[in-house]
């Protein structure tokens, strides 16, 4: 035997999904081990056909996708030389699949005695350590919920598409979540355009403390105000407390604006009350990706990627999880350096726990937190990018916050009484002020501070004026990335590593659309596909029955169900349905006539809807496949970057809206490509981020069978 293959056979070959996570994980382990990365799955369902024996028990057909074979080829020579092959990838379903599949790709059935498995919740050297001291062998639960998550999801897309591609367009797909996240959407849409606005107005009264008698240094002196206004709602009239609609138009508000302005005034109660306001837990993956959203402007998507680089640069916990449970020595950390840096009064008397609400979270995990709580977000600013910064800081405070005291306010409600001939009208104002700030001091959150003079009652007050206001009630708002996962999560609809990946694919497919406010809106197409699906298969977007499955899903990967039987339960009544909608469904084609000529044969052109949307076509497809795009309806905004053209100055184009080729919008100019302008934004708008940035990773493979890509993105940013 050659010295180099005695060298490599006594070599610990360690395989984890990404060459980033593997570069992290090589600082702490000595030269016996050789860490690669299997660039997220290397086994999948095959793209060009279903790839499920539904004759045999549901089978899965997996191969290796042409562009995992080079890859598969190397780790495969490795590991037939190593000593020991140790799998690490993450442990959730996908992590645990992509282990499994590694044996079988890799040749490794055989090598039992010298495979290994290990886990670890954060890439430290002592997480990496105490693992391979506690390996353990493949989790069959986990996959066999990953396989049943993955066979099911490709037995809906590959069997309900076609059908919409011959009912309504081609190009359009069906998904198990996905259906149900456009439903959500579609169904918002609908009560937005049927809501009804109602009339109703409130009085507000500015008030000001006059001085007592007695603290005048001339007692016959006038009353004078002494303090700066405040202002008060008015609460009731007589004993009748006001509802939202008691005062329905102008003429009864101003009427009774009149009534009070020559009012007498006096405060009627004081009373004040102290309320803890509780720290925020640390995150889970919704609430990340909600809170990233809120307060960064990320989409979902941005989020999980920008988490997943935290993670493998070994700075973050791992990102999907559902858990709020935190280790004690992160929790013991947090305390000495709470004490140390924010003194003594920010120290709780003992840890905060949290419960998790989730049936189904897996407890072994962790909340999101960072790896070690000294590594404050203003020194790792050379070490990330901006908006890796960003991520970072938001985790990071958050985390602290959660093991920091309550805030402390000062509430004070005064209600003030107005006599006006015989009518009584009470107006009621309210104050807080913050005592102690607590959790307030790391993670600001929505508080400001209203301050009153200091009131007695009997007090009297000089009313400075009477105002009414118009209100008018609004409609529900649409969905934003943030409240649909929230929404998502609440139904238990889909887990931690598929709200992204859904959220993007709806809009990918061209579903759903983000409007200016970065509101999500369904398209025409969404709207004609879920109308569809609502009349002929209400099981696939039923919201009830979607949970259900997810639920099911849990119980495989705890050990309590078989995943087969799972599978046919479902697919059976399915198959069964579908074969029937195929004869009784009419076609749902929808063309509207144009002026137009086909120019190449002559015959009417018309609009038709696709995937993307409304196109031109020519009405004697398919003999003629003649297609042009509709013209985009003018913004009536001058493109900057041709009136800055001496060239174009004189006859600029015009900026319009358009679809990249993955669905998603864009401003361009009109007289491309002579003119090379485009924004992400509309221009003189406000700046936006957009989701093209980088793919996702390490997520659930959407419902449309398309090719998994879990942590490629790694290569994809580095090349």
């Amino acid at each position: 035997m050659s010295e180099r293959k005695k060298i490599l056979s006594k070599t610990k070959l360690v395989i984890v999904e990404s060459p980033t996570k593997a570069r992290t994980i090589s600082k702490f382990l000595g030269g016996d081990f050789v860490i690669e990365s299997s660039f997220g799955h290397i086994r999948d369902l095959p793209k060009s056909k279903l790839g499920v024996d539904v004759e045999k028990n549901f089978e899965p057909q997996y191969i290796i996708p042409l562009k995992a074979r080079k890859n598969v080829t190397a780790l495969k020579k490795k590991a037939q030389s190593a000593a020991d092959v140790i799998l690490a990838t993450d442990e959730d379903r996908e992590g645990e699949a992509i282990a499994w599949h590694l044996i079988y790709a890799l040749g490794l059935e055989e090598k039992k005695d010298q495979l290994k498995r290990i886990v670890f919740h954060e890439i430290t050297e002592k997480a990496i350590k105490k693992a391979l001291e506690n390996p353990r062998s493949i989790d069959g639960h986990l996959v066999d919920a990953q396989q049943a998550r993955r066979i099911l999801d490709r037995l809906v897309g590959y069997k309900l598409s076609p059908f919409l591609w011959k009912k309504v367009a081609g190009g359009l797909s069906a998904g198990r979540v996905q259906s149900v996240a456009v439903r959500l959407i579609a169904e918002r849409e609908k009560e937005i355009k049927a809501f009804k606005k109602e009339e109703f107005w409130t009085i507000e009264g500015d008030f000001s403390k006059l001085r007592r008698s007695s603290e005048k240094k001339d007692v016959g002196a006038p009353t004078e105000a002494s303090e700066e206004p405040f202002k008060a709602k008015l609460a009731k009239i007589g004993e009748k407390t006001l509802e939202k609609f008691d005062i329905k138009n102008e003429a009864e508000a101003k009427k009774i604006a009149d009534d009070i302005s020559n009012a007498e005034a006096k405060i009627s109660a004081v009373e004040k009350s102290e309320q803890k306001k509780k720290g925020p837990s640390p995150f889970t993956t919704s609430t990340l990706q909600q809170a990233g959203f809120q307060r960064l402007r990320f989409s979902a998507k941005q989020t999980m990627v920008l988490a997943q680089h935290l993670y493998e640069q070994g700075l973050i916990t791992y990102m999907r999880t559902d858990s709020l449970n935190i280790s004690a020595d992160a929790l013991s950390a947090a305390s000495v350096w709470i004490n140390e840096n924010l003194g003594e009064k920010y120290v709780l008397s003992s840890p905060r726990v949290f419960k998790t609400k989730s049936k189904s979270a897996q407890e072994a995990h962790e909340a999101i937190r960072p790896t070690d709580v000294y590594k404050k977000p203003e020194d790792m600013k050379t070490a990330l990018d901006a908006r890796e910064l960003k991520l970072y800081d938001m985790i990071w405070k958050r985390f602290v916050a959660s093991q920091l005291p309550d805030a402390v306010v000062e509430n004070t409600k005064v209600d003030i009484e107005t006599l006006s001939g015989k009518d009584l009208f009470f107006f009621r104002a309210s104050g807080a002020r913050l005592v102690f700030d607590g959790f307030l001091k790391i993670y600001p959150m929505k508080f400001a501070e209203n301050i009153l003079p200091e009131l007695r009652e009997n007090d009297k007050l000089k009313i400075e004026a009477i105002t009414p206001f118009q209100h008018f009630t609004e409609p529900p708002p649409r969905y934003n990335e943030a409240s649909l996962v929230k929404t998502l999560e609440k139904l238990g609809i889909g887990r931690p590593s598929t709200y992204a990946p859904t959220i993007s694919t709806i809009q990918d497919r061209g579903y759903v659309e983000k409007d200016p406010d970065r509101r999500l809106r369904p398209t025409e197409t969404g709207v004609i596909v879920n109308n569809l699906l609502m009349e002929h298969f209400p099981e696939i977007v039923d919201l009830a029955f979607t949970a259900k499955m997810e639920e099911e899903l849990d119980e495989i990967a705890s050990g309590d169900k078989k995943w087969q039987p799972v599978i046919k339960e479902f697919y059976d009544p399915f198959a069964k349905h579908l074969e029937e909608k195929y004869e009784s469904v009419a076609s749902q084609k929808i063309e509207e006539k144009t002026d137009e000529i086909c120019p190449n044969c002559g015959k009417p052109m018309v609009i038709k809807r696709g995937r993307f949307g409304k196109f031109i076509a020519c009405s004697g497809f398919p003999e003629c496949k003649t297609t042009k795009k509709i013209p985009a309806p003018s913004l009536n905004i001058t493109c900057p970057n041709c009136l800055a053209s001496p060239e174009r100055k004189d006859d600029p184009g015009e900026v319009i809206r358009r679809r990249s080729k993955h669905g998603r919008f864009f401003f361009g100019c009109s007289k491309w490509p002579a003119c090379d302008f485009v924004s992400w934004t509309l221009p003189g708008g406000p700046a936006k981020t957009t989701d093209e940035a980088k793919p996702e990773s390490a997520e659930a493979p959407d419902d449309e069978g398309e090719e998994i890509q879990k942590t490629e993105e790694t290569e994809e940013v580095e090349k």
